[in-house]
């Protein structure tokens, strides 16, 4: 019997004019009498951190049992339908706290492996690699991108403290390269949608593309025919809702955009959406995409940053989420059903991220199978700037290594460079320690 199965390399791009289109992975990329292992459609294990500021309202948050079938609490209710893909962390613990400079603390420790910042207000700062970045070198090499790294916020012009002690550079990403070099967290949408599919050409031609209504898959339409063409019907089936996944995000960029246009008189540069939700889950489905078409396999997103004034009147909370993460541990019952309300409306946008992915076919799996996704905040109560116990969660599969429906409670002050480490092993990263970890868990 002969085979006559069309061949296609996974690194296929279509090819417009200053576009560069990269395809999702198809049965046409998996050689046909070829083990699965040796195929690109071998599972490629990815991961994603999600950070959140001002800690939580941990009695709300914490499941009340543990264990397998464990009971959720309110505020995790919105991840019932990933109870297979969930493992709850309790007992895990930062850095030391400090009388001042929690907000510094938190963010910058968060993946770094418990290690405390110095205290300086001026450039000598000087922290740790965190964990993404050993991931990168690691797994992310072979990627157009080693790492993505977003927020929803930008405050990377502001200089000198931003809290006690400590400069506003530990507050605006939570991804370092090195001790010394913190990693830019981008956060206009349409900046990383041209970086993952408009790259080439003039600074002048992509100025002019990001003006234009036509999108980009107009000028790879030919292309696309003839590829589909020699495709079979679920691989074409596959292409086109991935294209139209493309174009959807595309157009919420430029309606975005035409937004923000209208409300201003002068000529200023294109930004993110002016609503938080919309920006959140823009940004979400470009991580998306950057996972399916293997852009990278690492990412990491901060969703608001420390002592954010940003609030929330779409969920009825119209107080500033700084200013309402004190109030609410201070004994006000109605500012602490307030910030409750704020906890699981951060968790929901997460559960709509993982469904995305749970519905997105990668291989023999979806990509919720093949990743894990770290959420969760460096601080656990808002008034005291506490770093213990640290609000925590993992999600997915990680390709078979994670399994989920479970609270995990570790014992007092276990830091979480342990749970780290254990994910670097996972990831068949085989260091002997990462920070200040003592040890690996049994995750």
């Amino acid at each position: 019997m002969f085979n006559t199965k069309k061949s296609v390399a996974r690194r296929t791009f279509l090819r417009g004019v200053g576009t560069a289109l990269a395809l999702p992975l198809l049965d046409a990329m998996i050689p046909a009498n070829t083990a699965l292992a040796q195929t690109a459609a071998k599972p490629v294990k990815r991961f994603g951190a999600m950070y959140v500021p001002h800690g939580k309202m941990m009695a709300q948050w914490t499941p009340r049992s543990s264990g397998l079938d464990f009971k959720f609490s309110p505020i995790l209710e919105p991840l019932q339908p990933f109870r297979d893909r969930l493992v709850v962390l309790s007992g895990l613990t930062g850095p030391p706290t400090v009388v001042n400079g929690g907000h510094a603390v938190a963010p910058v420790s968060f993946l770094n492996g418990n290690i405390s910042p110095r205290p300086t207000e001026g450039d000598d700062i000087y922290a740790a690699r965190t964990f993404d970045q050993l991931l990168a070198k690691s797994i992310g090499q072979t990627t157009p991108f080693p790492s993505l790294e977003v927020a929803t916020e930008d405050f990377s012009t502001s200089v000198g403290a931003c809290d006690t002690g400590y400069s506003c550079t530990y507050m605006n990403t939570i991804s370092w390269a090195n001790p010394t070099t913190p990693l830019p967290m981008e956060t206009n949408p349409r900046v990383v949608f041209e970086r993952m599919f408009r790259g080439t050409g003039s600074a002048a031609q992509r100025a002019q593309r990001m003006h234009e209504d036509r999108s980009i898959l107009d000028s790879v339409t030919e292309a696309t025919a003839r590829f589909q063409s020699g495709l079979g019907a679920k691989d074409r089936g596959r292409l086109s809702d991935y294209m139209d996944n493309v174009r959807e995000v595309e157009r919420r960029i430029q309606r975005a955009e035409k937004q923000s246009e209208s409300n201003i008189a002068i000529d200023v540069p294109l930004g993110p959406p002016e609503l938080y939700e919309q920006h959140v889950a823009v940004l979400f489905d470009l991580m998306a995409i950057a996972w399916q078409t293997d852009a990278t396999r690492i990412f990491t997103f901060m969703m608001a940053r420390d002592v954010s004034s940003i609030s929330f009147p779409q969920i009825g909370v119209p107080d500033p989420h700084h200013a309402l993460s004190h109030e609410a541990n201070r004994g006000d019952s109605a500012k602490a059903a307030k910030f409750a309300k704020v906890n699981t409306y951060h968790v929901q946008l997460v559960a709509k991220f993982l469904e995305t992915l749970r519905s997105t076919q990668d291989g023999d799996g979806t990509l919720l199978d093949h990743s894990i996704l770290f959420y969760g905040s460096g601080m656990s109560n808002g008034n005291q700037h506490s770093h213990h116990p640290l609000p925590l969660f993992l999600a997915g599969g990680g390709s078979g290594e994670l399994k989920g429906n479970r609270h995990l409670v570790f014992p007092d002050q276990t830091p979480v460079a342990n749970m780290l480490l254990t994910l670097a092993h996972k990831y068949g990263v085989n260091v002997d320690s990462f920070g200040k970890s003592t040890a690996t868990l049994d995750i």
